[in-house]
């Protein structure tokens, strides 16, 4: 099964792999070629590196989706028929966002808000980030304004963190050992009013920390309800029909290993991993299975060359013969790991296109490919 086909009726695509894979330029391509079909596409990233914006060749990015205009996008090549809208996440404000919608009250979002303890670790709580990645994902999806969203995200080795941030997020909220060390009553506040540290914090940050702490538990805990919510439809949403991951590797050695290791995991969660997409690969390059080969190619490159180049082009050929059949057992064992799991092999390309240029090659090699 290509691309075009397994993305054909997909609303959601989440875009997976290690650092330095080229998955940005895949998430960017795949949201082209939808784009090209006619659909309208939420094109995400939360990389907090400019990647994304580079691949599009925008100076930035921000919270809210951009449409990029067909002028922009022509030297991609790609005659659209829909749109592309691309933003890149901000996971504080998105998570200001949640607050403001779980909120009861505009009394109560005030309060969350400025409480200081809140906007010290809104951004830092175990889960955070990825909860609010998956979390704009339903968000958007909710809204009906696009036929398809493609997610970015950022290299990890732990692609499970998307699905454990609901429940990581409610850990925190729901830590029995973090309410008994700081609320107002317990062991952190005697502690402090004990030894005068809660005067000395005071005078120090001029903020009286344990009501602070106070005021946020007291304030967030009216809205534990509405996240426990969120938490199930956003895992009701990875686990959708609708939702595929798509696992972008290259055939070297580390990024097969991690491709099948996320494969694995992805799939022993239940979850559906429908691509995988193998960048820069050498597949076309010459098979010298044996030393009577590459002398052959020698003897006759020599014949036409001269004995000086021919020796060089031979080398040159014996390289890319190498690193040709390292692409195949690439393959050969990527298949081996994910058992069932369609490739798309992307040759490499040619390193002196610009950004859009290269992201134009990337889409057409995507979705004209037939997946093997």
């Amino acid at each position: 099964m290509s691309i075009a086909e397994l993305l054909a009726d997909q609303r959601i695509c989440i875009c997976v792999g290690a650092g330095g894979v080229g998955k940005t330029t895949t998430s960017a391509a795949v949201a082209l070629g939808l784009a090209a079909r006619g659909r309208r596409v939420a094109l995400v990233t939360i990389d907090p590196s400019k990647r994304l914006a580079g691949a599009l060749a925008l100076d930035q990015l921000g919270n809210e989706p951009q449409t990029l205009s067909r002028a922009h996008l022509a030297p991609t090549g790609i005659d659209l028929r829909g749109e592309v809208c691309a933003m890149v996440l901000d996971p504080k404000r998105t998570f200001d966002e949640l607050i403001e919608q779980l909120a009861p009250d505009e009394a109560t979002r005030d309060r969350v808000l400025a409480n200081h303890i809140y906007r010290e670790i809104s951004g830092a709580i175990g889960g955070s980030h990825e909860f609010t990645a998956v979390a704009k994902l339903y968000e958007l999806d909710r809204t009906g304004a696009y036929d398809a969203i493609v997610l970015d995200t950022p290299p990890s080795r732990n692609t499970l963190d998307f699905l454990r941030a609901p429940e990581r997020l409610m850990q925190f909220f729901d830590a029995p050992a973090l309410r008994l060390l700081l609320g107002p009553a317990g062991i952190g506040a005697r502690v402090a009013q004990r030894t005068g540290g809660l005067s000395l914090i005071r005078r120090l940050i001029g903020v009286d920390l344990l009501a602070e702490i106070s005021l946020f538990f007291a304030a967030v805990g009216g809205l534990i309800a509405g996240f426990r919510a969120q938490a199930s439809a956003v895992e009701t949403l990875l686990r959708d029909p609708g939702t595929t991951f798509v696992l972008v590797t290259t055939p070297e050695r580390e990024p097969v290993r991690e491709a099948i290791e996320f494969g694995s995991h992805l799939r022993g969660a239940g979850l559906t991993v429908g691509q995988l997409v193998v960048n820069r690969t050498r597949l076309a390059g010459p098979a010298l299975r044996r030393a009577g080969d590459q002398a052959e190619l020698e003897r006759s490159l020599n014949d036409a060359l001269g004995e000086r180049l021919g020796t060089i082009v031979a080398g040159s050929a014996a390289r890319e013969a190498r690193l040709a059949q390292r692409d195949r057992n690439a393959v050969a064992t990527l298949a081996e790991g994910l058992p069932g799991v369609a490739q798309t092999l992307v040759p490499l390309l040619d390193l002196s296109l610009s950004e859009l240029e290269t992201l134009g090659a990337m889409t057409r090699e995507l979705f004209a490919a037939e997946g093997s």
